[in-house]
């Protein structure tokens, strides 16, 4: 019988003990194995080694494989909130660690294929960001765009940033000034509303040609 005793990948004794303390172990371990291999690599055995505990805790406590990516992402992303509510502006360290690994796992799980919208039950942080832009947008609808627009740059840039680095020659940029870039152009998307960002002006190229001026009104 699979017991809550789990034994350490090297007999040492400190393996976790107890439901609540193999359920953060693996959920811990596993969000760090998705990042570096993705979800489709990484096993379920692979995971409670990692993690130092019997293979069957994981399928007791978590179920199959999309279960656990599942829990594994909602945990990330309760993590990722709560480091946004503590966040003060000019201090995004905390946030930026638990960001940079939420947005990694959930790049790898997209492009391993799993449907990822619809194993989450809940999407806190998203829901936080929109809550923050309605009050500078026209309607609900202009706010989720721009906070989903925010999502769209980040996890962009999470995906295809060596690519984007190396196409657009920005390979001298540090990390840094890359990051203060990108979160620049996020703030100016989630908190200027429509109005200021698409003025009315004729786009260029559009203006009439000489000789072409409305005619005057007729009597």
């Amino acid at each position: 019988m699979t017991t809550d005793r789990a034994t350490g990948p090297s007999g040492s004794g400190d393996a976790p003990v107890g439901r609540d303390a193999v359920v953060s172990a693996v959920l811990t371990h596993a969000a760090e194995l998705f990042a570096e291999r993705g979800p489709a690599a990484t096993s379920i055995r692979d995971i409670a080694e990692r993690a130092g505990v019997n293979h069957g805790l994981v399928f007791r406590h978590f179920g199959a494989k999309d279960q656990l990516v599942a829990r594994v992402l909602e945990n990330l992303a309760s993590e990722s909130l709560a480091a946004l509510d503590r966040s003060v502006p000019g201090d995004r360290s905390p946030l930026d660690d638990a960001l940079r690994l939420h947005l990694t796992v959930l790049a790898r799980s997209i492009l391993d294929g799993y449907p990822v919208a619809l194993l989450q039950r809940d999407f806190p942080v998203i829901s936080r960001l929109i809550e923050r832009a309605r009050p500078v947008h026209a309607s609900d609808r202009d706010a989720s765009l721009a906070v989903a627009h925010v999502a769209a740059l980040s996890l962009g840039w999470q995906l295809f940033g060596p690519f984007l680095r190396g196409a657009a020659g920005l390979g001298e940029m540090t990390e840094a000034e890359l990051q203060g870039d990108i979160d620049s152009v996020a703030a100016r998307l989630l908190l200027s509303g429509r109005d200021d960002s698409h003025p009315s002006a004729d786009p260029p190229g559009r203006a009439d040609p000489p000789g072409r001026a409305d005619p005057p009104p007729r009597d």
